[in-house]
């Protein structure tokens, strides 16, 4: 079949880059699908990443073009589409998108995940007009303004000490007494002196007319509700896998041919050589199961899934 792959990357993030020039440099015959214009996945709304070895303080978005470029110059054949499923059963997958349908004999995962939702009163609502979810993206919509991050994690914390620059005043709101982020990440937050912490409380509505006005907060000690005058809200409470495009459970005994292994929460479970429960399908990047998410772990994924890929196609 002349137009079957050695191996389709579905993800252009980190994990999908460095993928797709670890297998052209091994000559494969390469397809990278992505459903954004702009590779990268979500580093491109890392304002500053300063745990990648060797490149500190690099800006998000210029890493993800030098990866992207490092790609293209090993000839990397790409398309921008949406995965709406997979056939994975048997030698030859398939990937079904709303361009085409698509067939190699080898498939790698690598679509990454996307930020979590609150799923309160009003976020819905008001997204796009004081909610968001990127502080990079829309921080800057809100010089001198009052602002509030929800979350304890590194992300949310970059997004504070972010927001901190260039806002009046940043209120970063999270239901413990003590943060998650790096300790680091915490030293450069509380060096901000417009920055206040709001301890062990959660957000029970976002509010506003047309536009977010006021958070509502309520302790998860006391049960008592305070309202926080803000003009916008960055959420930062986790992620969730994008795989709305994958068949599986958790069950191994109770799958159906072709149907992938999850955990609790979406991911696909997949070893250190990112193989999944099925021959030829491999996971990798923030898309697998694992314990630590960052660009440095995506890229070892993207080595380490064509490295697997390798030795499946020749049969090892």
């Amino acid at each position: 079949m002349s137009d079957l792959y050695d191996l389709i990357i579905v993800g252009a993030g980190p994990a999908g880059l460095t993928a797709a020039i670890y297998a052209r440099r091994a000559e494969l015959k390469v397809l990278l699908i992505e459903r954004n214009y702009v590779s990268g996945g979500q580093i491109i709304n890392t304002y500053e990443i300063d745990n990648y070895p060797g490149l500190p303080g690099l800006n998000g978005m210029d890493l993800a073009t030098k990866m992207s470029e490092h790609a293209d110059k090993y000839g990397t054949e790409r398309m921008t589409a949406e995965i709406t499923g997979l056939e994975l059963d048997g030698d030859v997958k398939k990937v079904v998108t709303d361009k085409g349908s698509f067939e190699a004999r080898a498939v790698i995962l690598a679509s990454g995940n996307s930020p979590a939702k609150l799923k309160v009163k009003g976020e819905e609502e008001l997204a796009g007009m004081g909610v968001s979810y990127c502080a990079t993206c829309d921080g800057a919509f809100f010089k001198n303004r009052t602002v509030a991050v929800v979350g304890g994690g590194d992300v949310a914390v970059e997004d504070a000490i972010f927001l901190a620059r260039g806002c009046k005043k940043v209120y970063i709101i999270h239901r413990r007494d003590e943060l998650r982020a790096e300790k680091s990440l915490q030293t450069a937050l509380f060096k901000c002196d417009n920055v206040e912490p709001v301890w062990n409380s959660v957000v029970k509505e976002i509010a506003g007319s047309d536009m977010v006005e006021k958070v509502i907060v309520s302790n998860v000690k006391d049960g008592s509700e305070t309202e926080i005058e803000v003009n916008g809200v960055f959420i930062a409470v986790g992620n969730v896998p994008n795989a709305s495009y994958i068949k599986g459970g958790q069950d191994e005994a109770s799958l159906n041919a072709g149907e992938l292994l999850l955990d609790p929460k979406g991911y696909v479970i997949a070893g250190e050589d990112c193989a999944s429960n099925i021959p030829g399908v491999y996971a990798a990047g923030d898309i697998r199961s694992k314990a630590l998410r960052q660009v440095v772990t995506a890229v070892a994924d993207g080595a380490n899934a064509v490295y697997a890929v390798q030795k499946y196609l020749a049969g090892a």
